[in-house]
């Protein structure tokens, strides 16, 4: 058996092998949790609460119930998912900072609202340092570059060399000022150096309506989301954002690779929780989470939703936010970006 005590709080592991044995020496059944000792409290002796910046039916809500479902599974206690929607993730994410650090409260953290919001300035009413633990960067999410049919763009250079000799002259979608499309793009323009116009739209499916119609001919948007209209000659693939090419077009180039070195960015899914959180748990909460996003079913869930699986330990992901942080608010900075505009 395996014990770590800290801040009042003990969690224990059982091990299958011996899980009898143990229960009937301790006299406890526990379903291989933590056990109480002293009088200290069990962990987790009821439900956790798990807190999505985002409405039901999305990217960010999918991949939280799926994970969900196999943390709760593995902790034997219930996980809710609660969706808590609004202002670009802030309205979750105040929300999770103000909540207890017991444990029983995760905030699925991402880009928006751990990268981009705090980058863009203004008063938010949380800390994403400060106010927050870190557990596990669970996995990331490229974008996709994809341009009307009626651009004459088959290629990156052939953005940038558009982007240069016409300045302002290509509009390009977002889902929202301070989005990850919105930023992507801002990231484009700032190292190819030419101007882009940007037409904010609230959400993506008006954004999407207007590239399908030509009315904007551009954007960044999730490989999942616009696969389809790819497929059938609706919209031109042109590369991918990350760091390496995403595993769904691993035919496709990146933007950096294909004309613009130093480029890189992703959404991204993450697990925190409110700042105080008792070490042991973090611990627990990040060595299952590891787990399930490597289990091959889920793996291929995430990948066929277009992420790549990580599962971080907590220092990784904490150095995550930190790097993300500094990346956005130095591209802020420089092109001047403000949150209205």
């Amino acid at each position: 058996m395996e014990s770590c005590v800290g801040n009042d709080w003990v969690v224990r592991r059982l091990r299958p092998v011996g899980l009898a044995a143990a229960i009937t020496a301790t006299g406890l059944v526990v379903s291989g949790l933590a056990a109480p000792a002293f009088g200290q409290p069990v962990w987790p002796a009821k439900s956790i609460r798990w807190i999505v910046p985002f409405p039901p039916g999305g990217g960010n809500d999918t991949v939280a119930r799926a994970v969900g479902q196999r943390l709760a599974e593995a902790i034997g206690q219930q996980v809710v998912i609660d969706n808590r929607p609004g202002a670009g993730g802030t309205i979750g994410a105040d929300l999770a900072a103000h909540a207890p650090g017991d444990g029983y409260t995760l905030f699925l953290a991402g880009v928006a609202s751990h990268g981009i919001n705090p980058a863009l300035g203004g008063k938010l009413p949380y800390d994403p340092v400060r106010d927050f633990t870190p557990v596990s960067l669970l996995a990331t999410a490229p974008l996709l570059l994809v341009v009307h049919p009626s651009l004459p763009v088959k290629a990156v250079k052939d953005l940038v060399t558009l982007a240069r000799t016409r300045p302002g002259s290509l509009n390009y979608a977002s889902n929202g000022r301070g989005s990850s499309s919105h930023m992507a793009a801002e990231l484009f323009s700032s190292l190819a150096q030419g101007r882009m116009e940007h037409v904010p739209y609230k959400g993506f499916a008006p954004a999407l309506t207007d590239l399908l119609g030509g009315r904007v001919e551009l954007m960044f948007s999730s490989v999942v989301a616009v696969l389809p209209h790819v497929s059938a000659g609706k919209l031109r693939a042109v590369a991918t954002t990350g760091a390496v090419r995403s595993p769904v077009l691993a035919t496709l180039p990146t933007i950096a690779e294909a004309g613009l070195p130093g480029y890189e960015t992703a959404s991204w899914y993450g697990v925190v929780t409110p700042a105080g959180t008792p070490a042991p748990i973090v611990d627990r909460l990040a060595t299952e989470l590891a787990r399930i996003v490597r289990l091959p079913a889920m793996r291929e869930q995430l990948l066929a939703d277009g992420a790549v699986p990580v599962g971080s330990t907590p220092q990784a992901f904490g150095a995550h936010i930190k790097a993300e942080l500094a990346r956005w608010s130095k591209l802020v900075r420089d092109a001047k970006i403000k949150a209205d505009s």
